[in-house]
């Protein structure tokens, strides 16, 4: 056995060294933890997170023709500090506290301003992009869409099980197979069944007899209620669930469903690109959406959107939160109003108009990507009225992978498709550049 180099812990030695450690054995003395970090100059400490920041990729500068995400929008947070950017940086740095839910019971009146700025963005989402009836809604901003969709798993099992006294062993979640992994992760917390539909290999359509042996199988199963979830715009394909190939079946089959929509990436896309959309909440079958504003609205990560229906998110109330005004019924408790009022900003700077023209650039640009690589032989799928574009791994170049960042369905030698997202900062000459790459094959 090779001899263990200086300060390099064994494995099997490292549980004891922790509990040596928590009874002040080693690494302590009298009880005290023997740490010890020096502090910096602060002209050191912007040099060394000046350094960090040139380590990482950039948007604007590099090319990044597969992240979901993009540079934060212009109008608000320009490249030179103004007016705009300046009330932004003001309230992250007053740090005002939006714990809890600010749309119903009481909320914390030492931060009412910017609570009331974030109820005005939630009603713009709720009632303006997704046709909820005035105040017929709840919600909160939360940390990103998989604490929304995991809020919405939550909220409804508990609904189901306090309000109709459904046991939770005969609750089931179910989706398609494109589905986001966030709802994986709330099967695994809440101790939900999860099952899982299929989709066509090209048009990444949930089976309709999938449905129908799914509906079968949980009845005979002893199922009472299931917790859908519909995609508006999957992660990998920015595919879109048809409601009537799901809903239907399931309710001939007396099951009680919950709804809930994950439009993390297309929710602020599609509503605008898309007139007939049908996942909205003009369908009342439909209980809850996820939204998410660090992507198609530009803004800073921890912005994803929680919207349900009112008189139900009370039902994932904390009792415990006794000195929160209100009580708490969101998953992450305390939350900074920083983020809101950025969504809030940049919903404001753009208007209805505004959005809607952007969102239709990027689509016809999403258009012209998608004809381009279809004359060069690349097999391809797309969602009219989405910007992405995925491809199929093996009609790649391996080089484009790597140059254009371009990211696989799996990370390892399985992957088959890859996706091309166009995002504000992807311009024309990306995506000829792309495409001069592939052609040179």
């Amino acid at each position: 056995m090779a001899p263990r180099q200086r300060n390099q812990v064994d494995p099997r030695d490292r549980r004891d060294l922790r509990l040596r450690n928590r009874s002040g054995i080693a690494g302590a003395k009298d009880g005290v933890p023997n740490m010890h970090w020096p502090a910096i100059p602060l002209d050191e400490i912007q040099a060394r997170v000046r350094s960090a920041l040139a380590g990482n990729t950039s948007f604007d500068a590099d090319t990044m023709l597969g992240f979901p995400a993009s540079v934060l929008d212009s109008r608000v947070f320009p490249p030179e500090p103004t007016m705009m950017s300046h009330a932004w940086l003001t309230v992250l740095q007053s740090n005002p506290n939006h714990i809890g839910c600010h749309t119903t019971g009481a909320s914390e009146h030492a931060f009412g301003g910017t609570h009331e700025l974030e109820r005005d963005l939630l009603r713009i989402c709720a009632e303006e992009i997704l046709n909820a009836e005035p105040e017929g809604w709840d919600g909160y901003v939360a940390s990103g869409g998989t604490e929304s969709n995991l809020q919405a798993m939550w909220t409804h099992r508990n609904e189901l099980r306090d309000g109709h006294g459904v046991d939770v062993s005969k609750m089931a979640i179910l989706c398609s197979e494109d589905t986001h992994y966030s709802i994986d992760k709330a099967a695994d917390v809440l101790g939900l069944r999860l099952v899982s539909l299929p989709v066509g290999e090209w048009d990444r359509a949930i089976d309709p007899q999938a449905v129908h042996a799914a509906a079968a199988q949980l009845v005979a199963d002893g199922v009472k209620a299931v917790l859908v979830v519909l995609n508006l715009g999957t992660t990998m394909f920015g595919s879109v669930d048809d409601p009537e190939v799901v809903l239907p079946v399931l309710l001939e089959a007396g099951l009680t469903l919950r709804v809930h929509v994950d439009g993390a990436f297309g929710g602020f896309l599609f509503p605008f690109t898309a007139p007939d959309n049908r996942l909205s909440f003009a369908d009342p079958r439909i209980d809850s959406f996820t939204l998410d504003g660090h992507k198609m609205l530009q803004a800073p990560y921890g912005t994803g959107i929680h919207l349900i229906r009112a008189g139900r998110i009370q039902y994932a109330t904390t009792p415990g939160a006794t000195y929160v005004p209100g009580a708490d019924c969101t998953l992450i408790g305390s939350r900074s109003g920083s983020n809101a009022v950025a969504v809030w900003m940049i919903l404001m700077a753009h208007g209805s108009d505004g959005g809607r023209a952007l969102c239709q650039q990027l689509c016809d640009r999403t258009t012209h990507l998608h004809s381009a690589l279809t004359q060069l032989g690349v097999r391809t799928y797309r969602r009219a009225d989405m910007n992405i574009v995925a491809v199929r791994i093996e009609d790649l170049p391996n080089r484009v992978m790597d140059k254009h960042m371009l990211v696989p369905d799996r990370h390892d030698d399985t992957a088959t498709w890859a996706k091309i997202i166009v995002m504000p900062h992807v311009t024309d000459a990306h995506i000829d550049t792309l495409c001069e790459d592939i052609a040179s094959r």
